[in-house]
């Protein structure tokens, strides 16, 4: 993240400092909470809820962010993405934060609360799809998909099945996860191409046997397609 002068400082407009930030977030330390956490790959322990909370109290403060972000512990910078400016970075910026997202959480917020707001969104969507690294590339099939639901105008959709069809049964899993959301979601909102997004879905066995909680959906794509469009049109 950039310096700001009152980064350099140690401190931002509001007399806020990283070492006071760290000392609070310590003592929301729980160790049930860092249990759970740890489970999905993330090595904190505080309660999100209690996290958001702090956020909302601190508000909007881009300098703490900066600041908190380049500690490196986990639930600062995820502190640091819902307190940042997203559309204060610049493009190498993001791009240098994405790839030293250690964790899924930090990875994932970025994404999708940062870089999706971002005006460098699309540049970014393009240069991580193609990235050699599974976890860079993941972010740019998150970009794509946000597009495929969102602003679909120039993508390529039977293009991006042909790639789905192609290399998701082999791909890592971070990467896998984000090939199989973008093609349900594919799937979900353009009705052309629904019962191809169902056949790949079935035919490549993606995620099939995932263990989902009573009530929620199955990431199973064609499973999560039927029951979308069946709510989206209330049948």
């Amino acid at each position: 993240m950039m310096k700001q002068e009152a980064e350099v400082a140690g401190t931002n407009p509001t007399g806020t400092t990283p070492a006071e930030v760290l000392a609070e977030l310590a003592g929301l330390e729980d160790p049930k909470a860092r249990a759970v956490n740890e489970r999905h790959g993330d090595d904190h322990g505080v309660n999100l809820g209690k996290l958001r909370a702090l956020a909302k109290r601190l508000k909007t403060q881009q300098e703490l962010a900066c600041g908190l972000w380049e500690t490196d512990d986990t639930a600062a910078r995820l502190l640091a993405i819902l307190i940042c400016r997203p559309k204060a970075f610049e493009r190498d910026e993001l791009d240098a934060m994405l790839r030293g997202a250690r964790t899924p959480k930090v990875h994932d917020w970025l994404v999708n609360y940062v870089v999706k707001k971002s005006p460098h969104a699309e540049d970014l969507r393009l240069a991580w799809s193609a990235d050699p690294d599974p976890v860079v590339a993941s972010a740019g099939w998150a970009l794509t998909t946000e597009r495929v639901a969102k602003k679909p105008e120039g993508l390529d959709l039977a293009g991006l099945l042909d790639v789905i069809e192609a290399e998701m049964k082999d791909a890592p899993d971070r990467l896998q996860w984000a090939m199989n959301h973008c093609l349900a979601r594919i799937g979900i909102d353009h009705a052309e191409y629904r019962a191809r997004a169902i056949a790949i879905g079935e035919r490549l066995e993606v995620l099939k046997d995932y263990p989902t909680p009573p009530g929620c959906t199955s990431p199973y794509a064609p499973v999560w397609i039927t029951e979308l469009v069946r709510r989206k049109h209330g049948k």
